[in-house]
């Protein structure tokens, strides 16, 4: 990280709530804060399919509290709440094609399991900070690029229109009850410790498994969509750094990559790195052609303003430390 020392110093004995804290972005987010000296404690419901996975603060396993809940339980979350300064939300429902084909989910875990834990932060913990983790999703399609974070939300599917409704409703605790919020909306997010067992999220994770196993991508289109792909140790710097920011509280920040890679880039740059798999054009499923808002990257003039944060990792790198950490754990994930 770009500024260790005086992340460290800010968070060495802070009390840190990580909901999902065993998924991908969590269990990352939990192994830096304790690099960082925090007092870490994760809840995770650990529904298969989800990414939950223990494993993933193997590193850490004795310097964490680990609580197995939903965050949909009200009486759990009250008493977990109360006594942490800092609560990083990522726990909810991430699977876009489970929410075409039933809306409940992501509405009772992403909007009623948010409106949760700010209820039990008004009433039990209200100088608590929260960072809410959202997704680019929000926007739907673009209008123009880049995206920043003006632009018209038109989100394309219940799972982006409940992170939305979730980021309003933190705005709300935020400028109504005084609840302090940073409300992120996060890329196309890859690297180490995601789910490997199924393609219902993460892109590019589920294609570095396919050139591991030495099997065909397929590239949709023509392969000249645009996306702006973030290491996951890019990832973790925004949220951290947002937090330790005055000026990033009541801020809707996009957390991206101002570099858009096509996904014909992508692919060919993942095979060369992995040093196997191959790639082929595929038509566009149904499914996905409805949900595919075409180009996306964000513009990141805003976060980059406020807290000095940019990513760092070239794709090319980024890749090639997700591939070696998959080779190295492969049974762990699938």
């Amino acid at each position: 990280m770009d500024d260790d020392s005086s992340l460290s110093h800010f968070y060495k004995g802070k009390e840190v709530l990580i909901t999902g804290g065993l998924g991908f972005i969590g269990s990352n987010l939990a192994l830096a804060l304790v690099n960082l000296g925090a007092k870490v404690t994760i809840a995770d419901a650990m529904i298969p399919g989800y990414g939950g996975n223990l494993f993933n603060i193997e590193p850490i396993q004795n310097q964490v509290s680990v609580n197995f809940c939903d965050i949909r339980d009200v009486n759990v979350m009250n008493y977990l709440i109360k006594d942490h300064e800092f609560i990083f939300h990522l726990a909810g429902q991430v699977d876009h094609i489970l929410s075409q084909t039933d809306p409940f989910p992501d509405i009772d875990m992403n909007i009623r399991g948010t409106a949760v834990i700010l209820e039990a932060c008004k009433h039990y913990n209200p100088k608590a900070r929260v960072i809410y983790c959202g997704t680019r999703g929000e926007y739907g399609k673009a209008a123009q690029m880049p995206v920043n974070e003006d632009a018209p939300t038109n989100p394309r599917g219940i799972y982006e229109i409940s992170n939305l409704a979730a980021q309003k409703i933190t705005q709300v605790y935020h400028d109504i009850h005084n609840i302090q919020s940073v409300m992120l909306r996060l890329t196309n997010i890859y690297g180490p410790r995601a789910q490997m067992m199924h393609p219902r999220y993460g892109v590019v994770n589920w294609f570095v498994r396919l050139a591991v196993d030495n099997e065909a991508i397929s590239v949709f289109g023509d392969g000249q969509i645009k996306r702006d792909f973030l290491y996951i140790d890019d990832c973790v710097e925004a949220i951290l750094t947002s937090a330790t920011c005055e000026g990033a509280y009541g801020q809707v920040l996009n957390v991206g990559n101002d570099t858009p890679t096509t996904f014909l880039e992508l692919v060919e740059t993942l095979i060369q790195v992995a040093g196997t798999g191959r790639w082929h054009y595929a038509p566009f499923s149904p499914e996905r052609a409805a949900q595919e808002p075409g180009d996306f990257y964000s513009d990141i003039t805003r976060i980059r303003t406020i807290t000095g944060w940019q990513p760092k990792t070239a794709l090319e790198d980024g890749l090639r430390q997700t591939v070696e950490y998959y080779r190295q754990h492969k049974p762990r994930y699938w």
